[in-house]
């Protein structure tokens, strides 16, 4: 599955590695730009699905960065900057932006934002609707589309972030399989298993409250004591 790109243009090297430290987590691929013209040069050479621009960025600002980008491009902007006036803020969205944070920020916010920005994207843009053609995995009520990375639960939109997905429909792809937190781990994450019973155990819990599952007996995610989990669909 192709990975969601998010283009981080930041002149502070401080800022924009924090930030990609939190999206990567969550399983995004991040692009990192120092100034204006770095972040044109990797919208156009480059799939980007969202971009996080500062607006005082040397070469060019976040303002005329933007107005380019809407010239060519749909995809959803996030102003984070420096400038924390209400003024400043509608100047950022009349300007073309779809949210704005100010700084200082707190980072898994931002995540969230992120997080809602690409969800209503998919959602409200006929443009990147889903193929007929494409795969697509059912199952009591739930609907994951793995190409377009989406997921619908009695025709609500699930919110999930890329590693809760990446789980989803590893598990959902193979049901009544059952996998052992280590192989969860390894396959999602893309790491060696070390410590990461617990990461995939947390990933799990909050997964299955998006789901539902606290509401009702016949779980789509059944725990298999000492052994691991399987997608009882």
């Amino acid at each position: 599955m192709k990975p969601i790109t998010v283009l981080i243009a930041d002149d502070e090297a401080e800022i924009a590695d924090l930030i990609e430290l939190h999206l990567a987590r969550e399983g995004y691929r991040c692009i990192k730009a120092a100034d204006g013209q770095e972040a044109l040069d990797a919208i156009r050479t480059q799939s980007v699905d969202l971009a996080i621009l500062d607006i005082m960025m040397p070469k060019i600002d976040g303002y005329e960065v933007t107005r380019q980008i809407r010239e060519q491009y749909h995809l959803p902007i996030i102003f984070l900057s420096a400038k924390a006036t209400d003024l400043d803020k509608i100047t950022g969205l009349v300007r073309g932006a779809d949210d704005y944070m100010t700084k200082p920020f707190n980072p898994m916010e931002l995540v969230a934002r992120v997080n809602a920005q690409l969800r209503r994207f998919i959602q409200l843009n006929p443009s990147v609707a889903a193929p007929a053609d494409e795969p697509v995995l059912e199952a009591g009520g739930l609907v994951i589309h793995p190409e377009q990375r989406t997921v619908f639960l009695y025709g609500e939109p699930v919110e999930l972030t890329p590693k809760e997905f990446d789980i989803l429909v590893l598990l959902a792809s193979h049901p009544k399989k059952v996998f052992s937190s280590e192989h969860i781990f390894e396959k999602v994450w893309g790491e060696a298993y070390f410590e990461g019973g617990n990461t995939v155990m947390v990933h799990i819990r909050t997964l299955r409250k998006k789901l539902g599952e606290d509401q009702h007996k016949n779980k789509l995610i059944k725990t298999v004591w000492g052994v691991g989990y399987t997608f009882n669909g």
